[in-house]
């Protein structure tokens, strides 16, 4: 593998709103290759598509999605709601060149209706999420997209939410995937990376019909993340900790304070 195969990866696999960590260390890692880093533009554009980036467009408040189901090509990429285009910098995560856009698409009212149901589904259900809707397939399917990220560095964890939909009106079937991604890293290093497969058949192809379905899943889906984080801690991260000191004997913990060490704990006659 060649090195920049090799780093490539690296920013394939960096964790939720660590991208800026991952290149500072790439950059430590291959001072003797001062261009490395310029060459990753291709990496940069991948893991940020498929991450559903969110940025905030100059002049606004809210947050967009970059992704390839809205990228125009050439780094431009399209939000249906505020109809705007813009300019999207991968390497540094930042918009510019706003423009008009208009939504040209035979599925623009169901496509609008999506957006306000999304809109709300998002709100009640996910701190700081970002959405867009976009037909796709020459306008044959519509892809619905969630993104909710929660970054608490001084906590030492970052997380991320992603829902990814596609409808195809003409055989009223949504099929998609959820994913989450969180990084806990004080004083080691975990991380949790799940995937659910979404596939169902929609009884009519209302916005709220469409919606109704998606909640069902996500409801499902955490709550199966949630039961497979109890079992994890009844489980797997309980069988990695030892049920007794090496003595054999549990620590009266109230006393712990006069205990001395080696004849009390141990057992044995402590040397003065």
């Amino acid at each position: 593998m060649s090195q920049l195969a090799t780093v490539s990866s690296f920013v394939a696999g960096a964790p939720p709103g660590e991208l800026a960590d991952v290149i500072a260390d790439i950059k430590a890692l291959t001072v003797d290759s001062p261009n490395l880093v310029s060459q990753l533009g291709p990496a940069f554009e991948k893991y940020n598509e498929e991450q559903f980036a969110t940025v905030k467009l100059p002049g606004s408040s809210q947050h967009v999605i970059v992704s390839s189901h809205n990228s125009l090509g050439d780094g431009r990429y399209y939000d249906v709601e505020s109809s705007s285009s813009f300019a999207f910098d991968h390497s540094t995560q930042k918009a510019s060149a706003v423009q008009s856009y208009v939504l040209e698409s035979s599925q623009s009212d169901l496509i609008k209706s999506l957006l306000k149901s999304l809109g709300t589904h998002s709100k009640e259900h996910y701190p700081n999420a970002s959405y867009g809707v976009y037909p796709i397939e020459r306008d044959s399917k519509i892809a619905i997209l969630v993104v909710a990220n929660k970054y608490s560095p001084n906590n030492f964890w970052n997380g991320r939410w992603r829902s990814l939909y596609i409808y195809s009106p003409s055989s009223s079937q949504l099929e998609g995937s959820l994913k989450v991604d969180v990084h806990y890293y004080e004083d080691g290093n975990v991380r949790l990376l799940t995937t659910k497969p979404v596939s169902v058949s929609v009884s009519s192809g209302s916005a709220s019909t469409i919606m109704r379905e998606i909640s069902v899943a996500e409801k499902k889906y955490q709550e199966e993340v949630n039961k497979g984080f109890n079992s994890l801690s009844e489980g797997a991260f309980k069988g990695l900790r030892r049920q007794l000191p090496i003595t054999r004997q549990k620590i009266e913990w109230d006393k712990i304070a006069g205990y001395r060490l080696g004849q009390d704990i141990g057992g044995g006659s402590s040397k003065r």
